[in-house]
C-alpha cells in the first residue's frame, strides 16, 4: 500500500516536516511495509520557504535585517534544489511573530527588511523569486521594501518620509531614477490567496489592521494614507491599485509587487505542489493523508488539504485529512475526493496538552486509520 503524507504544519505545535514524520510513526506501527512518500505541504504563509527547500534539497541563508519596528533580527531566505530559485517569506523579516502583542503598531511597523532581503539574494546573483506574503505586521503597502531596494519616497519639501503605514500620508513624489534595475530582469512569483483591494471598507487597512493593533481612528487614517499611496503609485505607472484585487494582500505589499515587479500572483498551495512534485507522487499511490491545526467551513478557500485534496482528486486518489479542530462545513470537501475528516483528539484535553502532544496524538490517530485501510482499503 502506497501513501503519500502532505499535511501543512499544526501552527503553534508541529511544523509541516514534524507532523509528517508523526504521521509516518503511526502508519508504520500498522504497516511496517506500507510504501510511505512524506511530501511536506505549505500555503504560502509560515513554513513555506522551509517546507520547499526541506523538499528540493535546497539550503537556507541568515542575513540580518530591518525587523518591522526599526530593531535588527536574523532573517532567512531559502533557494531551491535548482540553485536558481530563491524563496522569502516576508514574515521571517517583518513578520507579527517579531512583535510583542502590547508593541503591535501599523503607524509604524515596516517592510524595510523584506526589500532587503531581496537586496541581497539580488547581489548573491538571483533573478528567480518566490515570496510569501502571510503573517505581516506591517500596512505601509511596501513602501519600506520599495525605499530599501533604493526608491526615494519625498514628502512636499523634497525629503524621504520616515517608515510605516502612518507616513504614507506623507508622501508626495516617486522618484524611480536610483529602484534597483536589477528587478527588471527577475521573475517574482508573489504567494498570496488574498483578493482584498488597497484601500476602502474592504481593503488593507480596514479588513487586516486591527490584527495588527490598529484602533478604529487609525484604521481611518491608515486608509486615507494608502489612498495617497495608491494615488501616487498611479503617477508613475498609470497602474490604479485602489481597487485592484490582491493589492492589498499583507497591508498592501501585493499592491507594490502588482505595479513595480515583474510578478505574478498564485495560489500559495499551487506553488507548492508545483515545486514539490506532488501530483508526479501521487499519480501510483493508494491514500493520501494531509491535515492542518484547523479544519472548518473557511478550509475549501485555497487552505493547504483543500489544494492537496484537488490534485489527488485528478489522479482518483482518495484523500484522508486529519486535525486538530474540526469545525464545521467540512462536508463540502467530501466533492473534492476526500473520503474522512479525523480529528486527533482522543480525550478531554486542554489546548497546552493538545499542543504539547500533537505528535503522540498524530501517531495514535494515524496507526488507527492504517489498521482500518489495511482491513477494508484497496
Amino acid at each position: 500500500m502506497k501513501i503519500v503524507i502532505a499535511p501543512d504544519s499544526f501552527k503553534g505545535s508541529l511544523n509541516a516536516i514534524e507532523v509528517s514524520k508523526s504521521i509516518e510513526k503511526g502508519i508504520k506501527k500498522a504497516d511496517p511495509e506500507a510504501n510511505i512518500v512524506l511530501i511536506p505541504m505549505a500555503d504560502g504563509g509560515e513554513g513555506t520557504m522551509e517546507t520547499l527547500v526541506a523538499s528540493t534539497n535546497g539550503y537556507q541563508k541568515q542575513v540580518t535585517v530591518t525587523g518591522p519596528l526599526g530593531a535588527k533580527v536574523e532573517a532567512s531566505y531559502g533557494v531551491l534544489g535548482d540553485s536558481e530559485t530563491c524563496v522569502i517569506e516576508m514574515a521571517s523579516a517583518s513578520g507579527l511573530h517579531l512583535i510583542d502583542s502590547r508593541e503591535l503598531n501599523p503607524f509604524k511597523t515596516t517592510t524595510y527588511g523584506v526589500g532587503e532581503l531581496i537586496k541581497t539574494a539580488l547581489d548573491d546573483g538571483f533573478r528567480k523569486f518566490v515570496i510569501g506574503l502571510g503573517g505581516s505586521a506591517t500596512n505601509d503597502g511596501g513602501a519600506g521594501m520599495l525605499q530599501a531596494l533604493g526608491m526615494k519616497l519625498l514628502d512636499v519639501n523634497g525629503s524621504e518620509v520616515a517608515h510605516g503605514g502612518g507616513e504614507l500620508i506623507n508622501i508626495k513624489e516617486v522618484d524611480l531614477s536610483s529602484f534597483d534595475s536589477r528587478i527588471k530582469d527577475s521573475v517574482f512569483i508573489i504567494a498570496s490567496d488574498v483578493q482584498n483591494p488597497m484601500i476602502g471598507p474592504q481593503g488593507a487597512s480596514h479588513v487586516f489592521g486591527p490584527q495588527k493593533g490598529a484602533t478604529s481612528t487609525m484604521v481611518r487614517l491608515l486608509d486615507e494614507g494608502m489612498k495617497n499611496w495608491a494615488d501616487q503609485i498611479e503617477k508613475v505607472t498609470d497602474v490604479s491599485l485602489h481597487d485592484r484585487p490582491g493589492a492589498g494582500a499583507a497591508g498592501g505589499i501585493g499592491g507594490a509587487f502588482q505595479a513595480f515587479f515583474p510578478s505574478e500572483t498564485r495560489r500559495g498551495i499551487d506553488i507548492v505542489i508545483e515545486y514539490t512534485k506532488l501530483e508526479e507522487v501521487i499519480i501510483d499511490a493508494d491514500f493520501v493523508i494531509t491535515g492542518e491545526g484547523k479544519i472548518d467551513d473557511q478550509t475549501v478557500f485555497g487552505k493547504t488539504p483543500m489544494g492537496v485534496a484537488q490534485i489527488a482528486q485528478k489522479q482518483n486518489v482518495p484523500t484522508i485529512i486529519l486535525a486538530g479542530t474540526v469545525g464545521k462545513g467540512i462536508e463540502q470537501l467530501y466533492q473534492y475526493g476526500v473520503i474522512a475528516v479525523f480529528s486527533i483528539i482522543n480525550r478531554p484535553l486542554t489546548l497546552n496538552e493538545a499542543i504539547q502532544g500533537a505528535q503522540e496524538l498524530l501517531e495514535n490517530t494515524a496507526e488507527q486509520i492504517t489498521r482500518l485501510l489495511m482491513k477494508h482499503g484497496k
